[in-house]
């Protein structure tokens, strides 16, 4: 009996000295070059640890060295300075389960095809890691980033896997080349739904703080999005911004608050802006709402040649449209102000009233081209139920018909200025008036001018103005259809005998003032010369007596 108990204390002592042996071999470089050369050559994976260690004040943990993981012919999943294993009972049905591992001063690659991980762990611990590569559909960069993520348990093309709590926080990241500093994220994953608890970070300049979802059909519900101080300069034109909002998928604001934000890019800008939306889904360029609101104002707006100053509006959204409540702007020196609705189901535009005042404006170029061209999708219809103008100066510059017109005052009611979507005057009555305008170089006084429409036509009820001598006064009337038929009958008092040299008409011969009469017809289809369709007749007597008869065939004028 007692050489089977020195036996068996001999056979004890032995194994704790091989154990301590192992011990002691297993952190050694030489034993974690072994192990690494194992793994490489008996499995799919590339392992290079530069050493193991333990430390009895922390015996469940053992950390490694100069880690370096990834698949075979693929780029590194992981090179850090240290990897810490915190052991788990688990592991003895599951070796490859820990109760924590931690990733210290390194970098992790989450491209799609490094996300085979062989690892699984009760909490994943990140510590000053730089992350690169992509994530779901994002392209990462990160610096400094220090991250929980319990039960972690990655899959493929899941790298955070498909049930865990998260909270991560990074000096940097950037998100599809979005850079943002100071971020703190806190989440949850359930399958494919992700909720974002509570995220904020420093983006261009300015704040970001919020909370949002992500269902499992990649839409995107916002419950709380606020930007504040944003500077954002960019280089790409408006459009290009917009192109990338309609590829977005669907998502559903519950509120979005941007506040003192000045954006900049090609052609474009705002400042000062304050932005609040709630209760809109946006999808594919287009919105839904039930009972959603927009209110927007700024200090400047500033779209190609269009400079608007402190631009003011708010909208409500509803299934029937929009609600336009307010909006207002001052625009070339004068200020613009307008209320009524947009109707989504005829995408008619109905204004209860629309004012212009103080305007100083210069028409563009090719101002006669747009007002043919057809109007966009969402706008077939434009109707003004009151519209007035004080004391605005319009101004054409165009070589072959230019025009001045100052003090322009009007007031128009029940004004349909598009239809199907092509501008024009459809319905309504239009006064308009003017201390003074030049016409293609005649210089008027007191122009005054009144339209009468209907379905059929445009009818000039009244138009007047007082030449350098004498008075002018006209009637006439334009139809509605695509050939544009129109007559005119002017008649001037004591005018100057060629008083409409300038306009087309030539010299008749005569000096000194006359009483004239003109009956002109012709036709004006868009974008065609309609002087070959002038026909007419002009009478015209002297001071002494003498008469002239004129008339216009084809636009050529004879005895």
């Amino acid at each position: 009996m007692k050489f089977l108990g020195r036996l068996l204390l001999t056979i004890i002592l032995l194994l704790v000295l091989v154990l301590v042996i192992f011990y002691v071999f297993l952190q050694t470089r030489w034993a974690a070059g072994s192990i690494s050369r194992w793994v490489t050559e008996n499995s799919e994976y590339r392992l290079s640890i530069s050493k193991i260690d333990h430390d009895w004040s922390s015996p469940s943990r053992l950390s490694l060295s100069g880690v370096k993981f990834a698949e075979k012919n693929q780029p590194d999943v992981l090179d850090a300075a240290e990897v810490d294993l915190d052991l788990d009972w688990a592991q003895i049905t599951e070796p490859r389960t820990f109760d924590r591992v931690v990733l210290v001063n390194g970098t992790l690659n989450l491209s799609p095809q490094s996300l085979n991980l062989p690892l699984k762990a009760n909490t994943l611990q990140l510590s000053n890691i730089a992350l690169s590569g992509g994530l779901e559909q994002w392209k990462v960069e990160g610096k400094n980033v220090n991250a929980g993520i319990s039960p972690w348990q990655p899959t493929s093309g899941a790298v955070l896997g498909n049930n865990a709590q998260f909270q991560l926080s990074a000096d940097t990241l950037a998100l599809d080349d979005i850079p943002a500093q100071n971020v703190l994220i806190r989440g949850q994953i359930d399958n494919k739904q992700l909720t974002l608890s509570n995220f904020g970070a420093d983006v261009s300049r300015g704040e970001l703080t919020g909370k949002a979802s992500r269902s499992a059909d990649g839409s995107w519900t916002l419950d709380n999005l606020r930007l504040s101080n944003v500077r954002l300069q960019s280089a790409q034109p408006i459009s290009t911004f917009w192109q990338e909002f309609i590829k977005l998928p669907k998502v559903d604001i519950k509120r979005f608050d941007l506040i003192d934000a000045r954006l900049q890019g090609q052609n474009w800008s705002i400042s000062d802006l304050d932005m609040t939306v709630t209760d809109v889904t946006l999808q594919k360029g287009d919105w839904q709402s039930s009972d959603g609101q927009l209110s927007m104002n700024a200090t400047d707006l500033i779209n190609g040649n269009l400079h608007f100053s402190d631009p003011n509006l708010n909208l409500d959204f509803s299934p029937q449209g929009i609600a336009i409540r307010q909006f207002g702007t001052r625009w070339e020196g004068g200020l613009l102000r307008t209320s009524g609705n947009w109707i989504r189901a005829s995408h008619n535009l109905e204004l209860d009233q629309l004012s212009v005042a103080s305007l100083e404006y210069t028409l563009p170029e090719n101002w006669r081209q747009l007002w043919l061209d057809q109007l966009p999708d969402w706008l077939s219809d434009v109707s003004v139920a009151k519209f007035t103008a004080n004391r605005n100066l319009i101004i054409d510059i165009s070589p072959d018909a230019p025009f001045q017109i100052t003090g322009l005052d009007g007031f128009g009611t029940n004004l349909k200025l598009a239809r199907n979507h092509q501008w024009g005057m459809w319905s309504g009555k239009l006064n308009l008036n003017a201390s003074d305008a030049t016409f293609i170089r005649n210089d008027v006084r007191r122009p005054s001018l009144a339209l009468e429409a209907n379905e059929d036509a445009v009818n000039i009820a009244e138009l007047s103005a007082f030449t350098k001598e004498g008075l002018l006064e006209a009637t006439g009337k334009v139809s509605q259809q695509p050939q544009r038929d129109f007559s005119v009958m002017l008649t001037g008092r004591a005018v100057p005998a060629n008083e409409l040299k300038n306009w087309g008409w030539p010299e008749i011969g005569v000096q000194g003032n006359v009483n004239m009469q003109l009956n002109l017809k012709g036709q004006m289809p868009a974008n065609v010369d309609f002087k070959p369709t002038l026909s007419g007749t002009l009478h015209a007597t002297g001071n002494n007596g003498q008469e002239i008869q004129q008339q216009m065939n084809r636009g050529v004028v004879s005895q």
